[in-house]
């Protein structure tokens, strides 16, 4: 065998070993196919310092082919992106929630989380049957829920829910960086990194931070 015919039958058994992944990944999907439209639920952004919590809801075909779904901190940002363009081509529907820094600070952050999942489900297109939530049991939802552990790397539908959610709060925080410079929200996403904290000792905080968050450091 040839080289060339090596790296290709390495690139063959990868992408069926992918495949029986994604075969795996959507084993809650199959468990709940009785249910015509199943949505994937997860949020980003429930640590930060600065920013929302963003939630999105993703309701995949049943003939879903798409490949490398994961938890999306387990994906490059190429990747992340990559995946993202083809969830919202592929997808039945996408909502997305959020719950600001202001609303995190009145009402706690999973409170602030619960309500920016119930708006994500709010704005889908299509009305779910059921909803598999990365951990999570929502109130006020009177749709059927499944809370699964570490969802976002065991059910397709929650891993696509993250990535999306992730590269839209990801994208915001970037947008941020230009209007409140010195931060470097572009590179931490408002994060608690040393430099972030040493940057709000040294010029205060900006009006994107969670006061709840940061008041041991102004």
């Amino acid at each position: 065998m040839t080289k060339k015919e090596e790296r290709e039958a390495r690139k063959i058994a990868k992408l069926e070993q992918e495949k029986e992944r994604m075969y795996q990944m959507f084993s809650y999907e199959q468990e709940y196919s009785a249910y015509e439209n199943i949505c994937g639920i997860d949020e980003v952004g429930r640590g930060p310092f600065a920013g929302p919590v963003v939630a999105a809801a993703v309701i995949l075909p049943k003939d879903c082919d798409i490949l490398y779904l994961n938890d999306s901190k387990k994906l490059s940002e190429k990747k992340r992106e990559m995946l993202y363009d083809e969830i919202y081509e592929k997808a039945a529907a996408i909502g997305i929630g959020m719950a600001s820094e202001k609303v995190i600070d009145e009402i706690n952050i999973l409170q602030a989380t619960y309500q920016a999942m119930r708006l994500a489900i709010s704005k889908l297109s299509v009305k779910p049957d059921i909803l598999l939530n990365d951990a999570v049991t929502i109130p006020e939802v009177e749709i059927k829920q499944v809370p699964i552990i570490k969802g976002d790397a065991q059910s397709a539908s929650i891993a696509a829910a993250s990535i999306v959610a992730k590269v839209t709060r990801d994208r915001m925080m970037k947008e941020y960086d230009a209007v409140y410079p010195g931060y470097e929200f572009a590179k931490n996403k408002g994060y608690g990194t040393k430099a972030h904290i040493q940057r709000i000792k040294k010029q205060g905080i900006c009006d994107i931070h969670r006061r709840t968050f940061v008041k041991k450091y102004i």
